[in-house]
């Protein structure tokens, strides 16, 4: 059943970063194999200008072995996960990265730093993570929010990640996306408490006139197939045809876009925004390309 199809970097993305070629990104502990190799392919690509933080030694190590001349570059010598998280917050906090790329360190070990009131990163906002998945290098996207960073949101939680995946939308030039806020029913109903929350998203979304189409509760068929909504009498400016999926939790973000790369082929770009920078945070089992498109999106929401 697991694909042996590869992932395609989605050209949109490609095209749309290129637009602001080169952007300053801090790669926090680069001293890894993958981090280098998709940080190589990146600059190929004229998406990032690169910051090295880590053990420099071993980061120079790393690009020799992929045929890299770094000598170019700004290499920031660390040995410890934190310290390289707070040089890469700093930085940003300077206006010196505009993006920020995790390398060999975990995820909640970097966004601890970023919060800190001391960096003045979050303006505001409440950070989201959001997945751009596409199947072909032409296809056409499917978001799905919050799948990595909100466990459980809260209502006025999702609001934040609803306006955060919306203003990413129109930056890939979707002027007013179609939003299905999943559940597993389309209907209301007490017993299912995510259908409830569906409803409120959007009643509220209606009331402070957000520039999308916004649905919910819908379950996963009547958001993207146009067949099961059409069977379930489902008619709404969303139903079947949905851009974005707003999730219930992150188990199910999560899960849909694991289904999506193991079973699909798909790409996965993943990207925290919501923040002063935008932050990459791939999985050491993503792929190459998933890598390279999440850079790349990450240049976009940069933008």
């Amino acid at each position: 059943m697991l694909t042996t199809k590869e992932a395609q970097i989605p050209n949109n993305l490609i095209s749309l970063a290129k637009k602001t070629p080169n952007i300053a990104a801090g790669i926090i502990c680069a001293d890894h194999d993958s981090s280098m190799d998709s940080a190589k392919k990146s600059v190929e690509l004229s998406l990032i200008k690169p910051i090295f933080i880590g053990n420099k030694n071993t980061i120079n190590e790393k690009a020799e072995k992929i045929k890299w001349d770094i000598s170019s570059y700004e290499i920031i010598d660390s040995s410890k996960d934190v310290e390289a998280a707070m040089i890469g917050a700093e930085l940003a906090r300077d206006n010196k990265i505009k993006i920020m790329i995790k390398g060999n360190l975990h995820t909640d070990v970097l966004m601890r730093t970023y919060l800190k009131k001391e960096y003045s990163l979050i303006e505001g906002k409440r950070l989201s993570h959001i997945w751009h998945m596409t199947l072909s290098e032409n296809d056409k996207p499917l978001f799905i929010t919050d799948g990595a960073l909100n466990v459980s949101p809260r209502v006025d939680v999702k609001m934040h990640i609803l306006r955060n995946v919306i203003d990413f939308a129109k930056r890939i030039n979707i002027s007013k996306p179609k939003v299905a806020i999943l559940s597993g029913t389309e209907d209301p109903i007490e017993s299912m408490p995510s259908s409830i929350e569906a409803k409120e998203i959007m009643d509220r979304a209606i009331k402070e006139n957000i520039e999308a189409y916004v649905h919910g509760p819908l379950a996963f068929d009547n958001a993207v197939s146009p067949q099961a909504a059409a069977i379930k009498n489902i008619s709404n400016t969303v139903a079947g045809q949905a851009d974005i999926l707003l999730v219930p939790n992150l188990e199910t973000g999560n899960s849909l876009s694991k289904i999506m790369v193991y079973f699909m082929g798909a790409c996965a770009a993943g990207f925290i925004v919501g923040g002063k920078v935008p932050v990459v945070v791939t999985s050491r089992a993503d792929s190459s390309s998933s890598r390279i498109a999440s850079i790349a999106a990450s240049v976009i929401a940069a933008q």
